[in-house]
């Protein structure tokens, strides 16, 4: 049997953007390594206006499906625990809270508390997310568990920083 991995070509631009530019080819938790390498690129997106930041996390997340798909696919497994592109999307989610709301892109509280937050829904799946994560299939299921753990993850940040007092 043919190992997924072997399959995949950071020369080819769809498996470099599912592998999140090569993170979720981590030999140990590839999702939270996917994660992490998201946070450069959103630190460069908070500096967006809110319209432009909610734009290119839109355009990640219906890309994204096709960016699952082709690479899936070309593995020849469902949801690779490569693929990460996926938390990409889910993690800026979650993050939206902070243009929404004009907080500091830089203030580490906000930053840690989305990273654990997201972390959490996406590993735990609570419902629809573990749900949606067993009925949908395709480029679509791939993301679509995860664009719902951002959501959620971001609702809890929001709370979590108004209880908290920070905001």
């Amino acid at each position: 049997m043919t190992n997924p991995l072997s399959l995949i070509s950071l020369k080819n631009p769809w498996h470099l953007l599912a592998t999140g530019f090569g993170s979720g080819l981590s030999p140990v938790v590839p999702g939270t390594m996917g994660t992490l390498a998201a946070i450069p690129l959103y630190l460069l997106l908070v500096q967006l206006p809110l319209s432009g930041y909610l734009l290119v996390v839109l355009v990640a997340c219906l890309v994204g499906v096709k960016i699952c798909q082709v690479t899936s696919d070309d593995m020849g497994v469902h949801d690779h625990g490569s693929i990460v592109w996926d938390e990409f999307a889910g993690f800026w989610i979650t993050m939206a809270v902070v243009p929404l709301f004009q907080l500091s892109a830089t203030d580490w509280k906000w930053l840690l508390t989305g990273f654990i937050l997201f972390r959490f829904f996406d590993m735990v799946k609570p419902w629809p997310i573990g749900w949606l994560d067993k009925r949908v299939h395709g480029g679509l299921g791939i993301m679509i568990d995860d664009i719902v753990a951002g959501v959620m993850a971001g609702v809890a940040l929001y709370l979590i920083g108004k209880f908290a007092g920070w905001l």
